[in-house]
């Protein structure tokens, strides 16, 4: 069986493999621009390169050609191949809101035609056109503003569950216990089950194929063994993987139906396709990335948020006096949520400094014109949450995490984008919002969270998502006010300044 590489979500990593063949590369198309000037003798905006840097360290490598050459850049390689790279407002803007010249391809390894890989990726992130809109409107409901309070609920006692298990004095690894947490969450609100153990066995599996698919894809590049014996590994998951995800569906088809997502998604797939159904294979498709992309990105959304009030104790001391003033009960209803405007600003600020989504990409379509770079059909383009966010234009000092600045900010459209914009704006957007000032509040009324004394945080961006690669242990303490910040060692360091000191506006805010 061949890989069936694209340029997708790892849109450096196109090409073709089987057996022990040399890979060639063949998705990515050449540009048709070969000279480093413009005509008007000007430099054009590119690096020549390897692109696999892209994929060793997106955040440097966005970073480096952000800063050479500006708003918009592309790394190509020597047989011509290249990625193009957009981060100002107006370029996001081109690529995000024409879904007919850009596509989505969020997978570099599709796997054969039956393969189980195939139909684990065949969900929205994969559809265009009218096949997406279709989709989208079937599953939009569940995620809608109306829905949301129904939710809470059900987030509230599950943070009340994880609470309960903390015990001061005691060091969690604040990561793993927000992937916990959301896949238990995920389970219940979005798919209506009530089995942790399925959960959590389908959490991790999904953790692990994540982190595969990129380092497949990135390895579809190279000829050698590694890609190979990777290859073979995503394949035999994405099996596993489907087994876990029909458990799901099969247990939700036993149950009364409601209106979770899952039941969605199954009436729909009862259908007739050509009426307005779904095939079986879209959902699987569906239900894999609806539950990859809800626990993952709203638990690194979590552990950065209380990982970076950790390190301000001038912020968390702010709120915590905040969340007690305005907080009647362990967790904040959602009327109480909304009117926490520091808490509203934390998040933010949080989202902009350690997006949980660090990077994503579109496919031309078709040709198209990028300021002076012509882009063939089939050429991958990318955007990214976490340059955009750090431009100093838009964002002042924009390494320092400052919830401050958003007293009165208020950045253009497509400038602020931890979810996306455009008609992919991220579905589950509202709900890992209600997660977050749900759980944030409960956790500060409760505790005081401390960074253990030097230890080290690494954090790197994995199939577009950024999140620790490390452990981040956090010692329990009682809500006793005493909040202080320990230097940590690590990665992290170079992706935010975790120095900055607020006591002025915290003062003002407290």
């Amino acid at each position: 069986m061949q890989p069936d590489a694209t340029s997708a979500g790892c849109p450096f990593s196109a090409g073709r493999a089987g057996g022990a063949a040399p890979i060639e590369p063949t998705a990515a198309p050449t540009v048709p621009m070969s000279s480093g000037t413009m005509a008007n003798g000007s430099a054009a905006p590119i690096t020549h390169g390897d692109l696999r840097e892209f994929p060793a360290d997106p955040a440097a490598c966005l970073m480096k050609l952000y800063r050479k050459h500006g708003p918009l850049a592309q790394l190509r390689a020597e047989d011509g191949m290249a990625l193009t790279f957009v981060f100002s407002p107006e370029l996001n803007r081109t690529v995000l809101s024409d879904g007919k010249r850009f596509h989505s391809k969020f997978f570099a390894i599709r796997g054969g035609r039956k393969s189980a890989q195939r139909r684990v990726t065949s969900g929205l992130l994969t559809m265009n056109g009218p096949d997406h809109k279709r989709h989208r409107r079937m599953v939009m409901e569940p995620f809608s503003k109306k829905i949301m309070p129904a939710y809470h609920e059900a987030i509230a006692e599950l943070t009340g569950e994880l609470l309960d298990g903390w015990e001061p004095g005691s060091t969690v690894d604040l990561h793993e216990e927000m992937n916990g947490y959301m896949r238990k969450l995920t389970s219940a609100i979005l798919f209506g089950l009530d089995d942790p153990e399925l959960a959590y066995r389908t959490g991790e599996k999904i953790d692990r194929w994540v982190h595969l698919n990129h380092e497949t894809g990135m390895g579809a590049m190279v000829s050698d063994e590694g890609f190979l014996d990777s290859y073979d590994e995503l394949l035999d998951l994405a099996d596993s993987l489907e087994g876990d995800i029909q458990a799901m569906i099969t247990a939700r088809r036993g149950q009364p139906p409601t209106r979770d997502v899952l039941s969605i998604l199954i009436d729909a797939a009862e259908k007739d396709p050509e009426g307005g159904g779904i095939t079986d294979m879209e959902l699987i498709g569906h239900v894999t990335l609806l539950f990859a992309a809800a626990h993952l990105t709203t638990a690194h959304s979590l552990t950065w948020t209380m990982f970076l009030l950790a390190q301000h104790p001038e912020v968390a001391q702010a709120l915590a006096a905040e969340v007690a003033e305005g907080v009647a009960g362990d967790a904040a209803t959602p009327g109480e949520a909304d009117a926490l405007p520091l808490l509203d600003r934390v998040i933010k600020e949080s989202m902009r400094c350690l997006p949980a989504s660090g990077y994503s990409q579109r496919l031309t379509a078709e040709t198209v014109e990028l300021g002076p770079l012509t882009l063939p059909p089939g050429s991958p383009v990318i955007f990214s949450q976490y340059v955009t966010h750090h431009m100093p234009d838009l964002y002042p000092d924009p390494m320092p995490f400052k919830p401050e600045r958003w007293e009165d900010l208020k950045p253009p459209s497509y400038g602020y984008i931890p979810f996306g914009s455009g008609p992919r704006l991220c579905l589950g957007a509202m709900l890992a919002m209600t997660v977050l000032k749900t759980v944030i509040p409960s956790v500060m009324k409760r505790y005081r969270l401390s960074c253990e004394a030097d230890s080290t945080v690494n954090a790197k961006i994995v199939s577009t998502m950024l999140g620790p690669i490390t452990p981040v242990p956090m010692e329990i303490h009682p809500a006793d006010g005493q909040w202080q910040h320990r230097p940590v060692h690590g990665n992290v360091n170079t992706l935010v300044d975790l120095n900055h000191t607020h006591a002025p506006a915290m003062r003002k805010a407290a």
